[in-house]
């Protein structure tokens, strides 16, 4: 063998240090919650939300019918537009205005009130929890940018009135229709539409039958405004 010869090294393989190996466990995780949130928002598209984080937590017996949005009658989908969200045809998922009202009402003090949308609502009701700070609101962002893109309007519509709490235990329209009236949400009245729409915001402590006070003043409110909502076609999103 020539003593000249320059024999090659072996190419070592560099370590990553600890902060290599965080950044790259990090970017798998991140990486694997955008597939599977992306996975869940194209499934329930086309398949009905069989459950939630917010029923399995409920404590009561669960009651729920999933109802396809051409068997809820109309005044239904304009009584949660006139209470809910009345720019919801109008906005990409996110009523800027209403934020900043919120913000400004929270800087005061007293109670925290959100600005929240219906898509908001339904991003957080399908695929999160109840409570919780900013990460779930940054997570609700996320979700609510995905369902406006893939489902749209009339589905997100149409998930919503499934899965929306409207008593205690019970979830969907279709379920309060049954448990109020006695009938289908295909047959409700611009009053009783009213009256389970001035719940949802806390459907644990309104009552839909015999409602006093807010509660009553504010089913009233909604049920003027009914028709207007589709005068004005500010539900035209979800009919086109």
């Amino acid at each position: 063998m020539n003593n000249d010869q320059i024999i090659p090294r072996a190419r070592v393989k560099p370590t990553k240090g600890p902060i290599g190996r965080i950044g790259w466990l990090f970017a798998r995780i991140v990486a694997a919650f955008l597939f599977i949130s992306v996975a869940q928002v194209v499934i329930y598209k086309f398949v009905p939300v069989p459950i939630t984080l917010t029923m399995l937590m409920d404590d009561h017996p669960l009651v729920k019918d999933w109802t396809a949005l051409d068997d809820i009658d109309r005044d239904m989908v304009a009584a949660v537009i006139s209470g809910e969200d009345g720019k919801f045809c109008l906005h990409n998922g996110f009523d800027q205005e209403a934020i900043m009202q919120a913000f400004k009402r929270n800087a005061r003090g007293g109670r925290i009130r959100g600005g929240s949308t219906i898509s908001q609502q339904t991003a957080k009701n399908v695929f999160l929890w109840q409570n919780g700070g900013y990460v779930r609101k940054a997570l609700e962002a996320w979700y609510t940018v995905l369902i406006e893109t893939i489902w749209g309007k009339r589905r997100i519509m149409e998930v919503y009135l499934n899965v929306a709490e409207t008593g205690i235990g019970t979830y969907g329209v279709e379920a309060g229709a049954q448990r109020y009236y006695g009938k289908s949400a295909r047959k409700l009245s611009p009053v009783e539409a009213a009256r389970i729409a001035a719940v949802l915001p806390q459907p644990k402590k309104r009552e839909v039958n015999g409602a006093g006070g807010f509660t009553r003043r504010h089913g009233n409110s909604i049920a003027r405004r009914v028709a207007v909502v589709k005068n004005e076609a500010l539900d035209a999103c979800v009919y086109r």
